[in-house]
């Protein structure tokens, strides 16, 4: 049986129907349709059940060296564009996602990125849903490099006492009535501060805190599948 088409159907074109779809906030959509497309050429294939037949090794190492650096040139790819392109400050004042349920969730909700452009789309999605779990995870990351550089806490609680007491002296003397002197003396503090984290080696751990937060924040975004912004709620049943 043939169906005829119908007249009032609307045939709207992939790439703008993948607009609408980024513009209404249906991400998710796209994941899993670029997923399903990267994962239906190895589904689709038929497989060889005659155990006569074997395949040469050189040929399947061939294909796994062709995977692996598929792979790895997608994971290489996230350092070539900006993560934080569509962050903007209302992404840390809103609510912390879930721990358990958001950010961590099940061993179901990661897969390896299929292309390039899918890890640019969940890590540019995923750091505005989880941007405050990713700050979270900086501070305790930036704790445990104080933790092991005991140097390095020394010198950035002696930089905040510095501050303390300069904004305390302020104060009570009423420096601001002197500007001049007032400029100088902060200048002046600057330099000490400068000297006692350069020093102290506080550098040093914040270099070590930037760099594993980066790539922690990257592999997390790149591998968490997008989920739909609100979940649906289910009426009582009466």
């Amino acid at each position: 049986m043939v169906f005829s088409s119908n007249p009032l159907s609307l045939s709207v074109p992939d790439p703008t129907f993948e607009s609408w779809l980024r513009d209404s906030g249906y991400l998710d959509v796209i994941d899993n349709q670029q997923t399903a497309a990267a994962a239906a050429p190895t589904t689709g294939t038929s497989t060889i059940s005659d155990p006569t037949i074997t395949i040469p090794i050189s040929s399947f190492l061939f294909r796994y060296l062709v995977s692996f650096f598929s792979h790895l040139w997608t994971l290489l790819s996230l350092l070539t564009f900006n993560p934080f392109a569509k962050l903007t400050t209302n992404d840390f004042s809103g609510e912390t996602p879930s721990w358990t349920k958001g950010f961590f969730a099940d061993f179901l909700s990661y897969s390896f990125p299929a292309s390039a452009s899918q890890a640019r789309l969940r890590v540019q999605e995923n750091v505005k849903r989880y941007a405050r779990n990713y700050a979270s995870l900086f501070i305790l990351f930036f704790a445990c490099s104080l933790y092991q550089l005991p140097l390095a806490l020394v010198g950035l609680i002696s930089s905040l006492a510095l501050w303390d007491s300069f904004r305390f002296f302020s104060d009570k003397w009423g420096l601001n009535r002197f500007p001049v002197t007032e400029m100088i003396l902060v200048r002046f503090a600057q330099c000490v501060t400068a000297i006692i984290l350069l020093w102290l080696n506080v550098q040093m751990a914040l270099c070590c805190t930037l760099v594993v937060s980066y790539i922690v924040m990257l592999l997390h975004a790149a591998f968490r599948k997008l989920t739909p912004v609100k979940q649906p709620s289910q009426g009582r049943r009466k």
